[in-house]
């Protein structure tokens, strides 16, 4: 007899009621269209999803677990990824304090006191600069699994079909080779003339959301997330580290500070 242990039973249990609240909504949406509350599906992107969900080709229709697996990963971008790169990026403006005072005028001049909009967001060179260089040091993912789907030819290695390869998204970032001696050390100004000059059009140098057909979804809202709750940050406070910080970064689907990250906030 094969028992399960109480981890691989919690694991079914969570999948199993995450998968039940995805349908509940899709169920509901459907239910609004059948009784002529709703035209469509909705706009956002659960109602794209219920489209290819139930597309009458069905070629390009989605099944149920396609459906709930791509709820998962956008759910994953808009929430983990974002959490891992915000506090990463706080934590490196509050050591280099010169790069926060740059980041902080370039928020002034874009919004002013005002909430973050679109069109200034989209005018942040400096801050993309900081993200960028936070995302080489600290990918919020830092490796990534690609199954091989036909035999394939690397170099000089051969890859049978069904191979699981591993891509060290980290070691990709602090290669010497790529990045120079400095690898280690926090310098937005790599990417002053964006991320092609930084990387040296080596595209596999820089992928913190992967690269190809298979890169995440969820990147560009990740990205603009960070960037107006930071914003938002940086009209308000400025902040220091504080000496109560112990630094361990420890990867737990995606890299985040073991003890937290400790800073010391200053109201503008």
């Amino acid at each position: 007899m094969l028992w399960k242990t109480a981890d691989e039973i919690e694991s079914e249990k969570l999948a199993k009621g995450i998968h039940d609240r995805v349908m509940e909504m899709v169920k509901r949406r459907e239910k609004n269209v059948s009784v002529g509350e709703s035209d469509n599906f909705g706009n956002d992107f659960l109602g794209l999803l219920i489209n290819a969900y139930r597309d009458s080709d069905e070629k390009n229709r989605f099944s149920v677990e396609d459906l709930v697996d791509e709820c998962k990963t956008f759910y994953f971008a808009g929430q983990e990824t974002t959490n891992s790169l915000l506090a990463w990026t706080v934590l490196v403006l509050a050591i280099h304090t010169e790069w926060q005072e740059k980041t902080r005028r370039e928020v002034f001049e874009a919004f002013g006191d005002r909430n973050p909009n679109s069109e200034g967001i989209s005018k942040l060179k400096v801050m993309n600069m900081v993200i960028n260089e936070t995302l080489r040091l600290y990918s919020p993912v830092s490796a990534v699994i690609r199954k091989v789907g036909k035999d394939a030819q690397l170099g000089r290695l051969v890859l049978p079909a069904n191979m699981e390869v591993m891509i060290p998204i980290m070691a990709l970032h602090h290669d010497p080779q790529s990045w120079g001696d400095d690898v280690h050390l926090f310098k937005p100004e790599r990417f002053a003339q964006g991320i092609a000059s930084a990387t040296k059009y080596n595209s596999a140098a820089f992928i913190p959301f992967s690269m190809g057909p298979r890169s995440c979804v969820g990147m560009s809202f990740a990205t603009t997330e960070t960037k107006i709750a930071l914003s938002m940050i940086l009209q308000r406070y400025a902040f220091t580290l504080s000496p109560a910080y112990v630094h361990a970064p420890f990867p737990i689907i995606t890299l985040q500070p073991q003890h937290g990250i400790q800073v010391m906030l200053h109201p503008l």
